[in-house]
């Protein structure tokens, strides 16, 4: 640990110093463990399965590279909002996801049968579409964090419903990468360690890749509407009235007397720990989930 960088935990009553950046290891070990299953589907006559392997490595090994720039730059939002939309681009050059997208609401969207002007629908899907799946959840998640457990376990849920919403052939893509980040969010949990922006990026862009991937964007759409919510009070504020979401420490309980976020939101009406507060918001996370879950059986 005594190679990376250590960061106060500001939700402590004493700040104690805690290692960043260990969302290397997330990224890493689930890179090989891909490029291991894209050997595999190779050789064994699996073409298919083995792009989407190579496809899925590739765009978390573009959200840790990412993630690793904020972490040494300190990027502005301006600018950083943006570099997800590098990531979708193997999707849309190796053709990854299906450009049928089934709506709770609307039915099935065809791209394939329609287009805009001039230009057909299915470049519409793999260059627009999957960029704003991208950089919409990629952001999102990047935006809920500052409490220990947020950046791991909140994904963690998502994984969990975008793994029971795709078939058995397309779950092995995800099996390692969810070990690996429930690891990792133990510790993170119990305030060991911090995952940073490495982590979060590499998170966000695995549960917008592998949901485009197995064709389950409406899993993935209403799994993530705390992260969209929660990032949506954020800009508001910050664009409209150039404020700050902000927790107070105060006896071991975490206040705010504002609601710019989901975070404060909550603790508005009730003050509560940090272990508190995270697990509420896990437990936000997983009703939404459970419906995506459901949605998906009656779309």
């Amino acid at each position: 640990m005594m190679v990376f960088p250590k960061v106060p935990d500001q939700h402590k009553p004493d700040k104690p110093l805690v290692p960043n950046g260990l969302g290397i290891f997330y990224v890493l070990l689930s890179v090989i463990y891909l490029f291991v299953l894209y050997y595999f589907f190779s050789t064994n006559g699996n073409p298919k399965q083995a792009e989407k392997a190579l496809s899925f490595a590739v765009c978390i090994l573009f959200g840790g590279f990412m993630g690793l720039i904020d972490d040494w730059m300190d990027l502005r939002w301006r600018y950083k909002a943006f570099l997800p939309i590098i990531a979708a681009l193997p999707l849309a050059v190796l053709r990854q996801g299906y450009p049928v997208m089934s709506t709770y609401f609307f039915g099935r969207i065809n791209f394939k049968t329609i287009s805009f002007w001039v230009i057909p629908g299915e470049i519409i899907f793999y260059f627009a579409v999957i960029p704003l799946i991208v950089t919409v959840t990629t952001n999102s998640v990047n935006q809920l964090g500052g409490l220990n457990g947020l950046e791991t376990l909140c994904p963690t849920v998502v994984m969990f419903a975008l793994l029971f919403s795709s078939g058995e052939s397309y779950r092995i893509l995800l099996y390692f990468p969810l070990i690996v980040n429930l690891v990792l969010g133990f510790f993170n949990f119990q305030g060991k360690i911090f995952v940073g922006n490495t982590g979060s990026f590499a998170l966000g862009i695995t549960l917008a890749s592998y949901a485009i991937i197995v064709n389950a964007e409406q899993t993935l759409l209403i799994s993530i509407l705390p992260y969209i919510f929660n990032s949506s009070i954020k800009l508001l504020n910050i664009l409209l009235f150039k404020r700050l979401p902000k927790l107070e420490l105060s006896r071991n309980v975490l206040r705010s007397d504002h609601r710019r976020s989901l975070l404060t939101l909550i603790v508005y009406y009730k003050p509560l720990t940090e272990r508190k507060l995270v697990s509420v918001v896990l437990v936000i996370f997983a009703v939404f989930a459970f419906f995506a879950v459901l949605a998906g059986f009656y779309s």
